[in-house]
């Protein structure tokens, strides 16, 4: 069984693989564990480090031994920075896959369920059904329109006529006015006097033209 085999689960009686969100879950426990690995390993390099610089006058042989085994740990060390790295490409490239798997599967499910929703439709109905909203909203606007017109309840008059009344109507008040300025009925005229006046103004003329003054009051 191969390695990946191994960490995937894969290769059971079943030959069914892990499903995506399996192997992921796998690639990064499998990373975590890694990681934790390298923590381990800078460690213990720091500390043969240290070791080698503190016998490197005093114990010459314990210095060398501490410093091939720092160099082990780095080998270890770059094995797991190369290995942390191909896993993290196959978890991307997985992660990937899925995102794309399940965009795809919901793309698929929203086709059908369009093609569901049209079965049913038919163009030429639709067409049809648009011209009758159309012709019943000319003819609830018309049916507004018809309504907002101010209406005489089946009574109609000769505009003329009506203005020839009213000019009658107002001429008789206008008459009316003239009478209430003008007061009572004016009082009959004095007789003309039988005498013949004087050519001449004399004295008589004055006391004359009084008695008419008089008389047209």
């Amino acid at each position: 069984m191969s390695v990946f085999g191994k960490i995937f689960g894969g290769g059971g009686k079943s030959g069914k693989g892990p499903s995506p969100q399996e192997a992921i879950q796998k690639l990064r426990e499998t990373e975590e564990m890694l990681t934790k690995k390298q923590e381990f390993l800078e460690k213990k390099i720091e500390q043969e480090l240290q070791t080698a610089k503190k016998n490197g006058t005093k114990n010459k042989r314990a210095a060398l031994q501490a410093l091939k085994r720092k160099k082990r740990y780095e080998k270890q060390l770059e094995q797991i920075d190369g290995t942390l790295s191909t896993i993290e490409f196959q978890r991307e490239a997985l992660e990937n896959a899925n995102t794309n798997t399940e965009v795809l599967k919901n793309m698929g499910f929203a086709a059908k369920a369009m093609k569901s929703a049209h079965e049913n439709m038919d163009i030429d109905k639709v067409d049809e059904l648009m011209q009758d909203i159309t012709e019943q909203q000319e003819l609830a606007q018309e049916i507004s329109d018809a309504i907002s017109k101010p209406v005489g309840f089946g009574e109609e008059f000769d505009e003329d006529e009506l203005l020839a009344e009213l000019d009658e109507l107002e001429q008789e008040e206008l008459d009316k006015n003239l009478l209430e300025i003008g007061g009572p009925e004016t009082a009959p005229l004095p007789n003309v006097p039988s005498t013949s006046l004087p050519s001449r103004p004399g004295k008589n003329s004055g006391v004359m033209y009084k008695l008419l003054i008089t008389n047209f009051q």
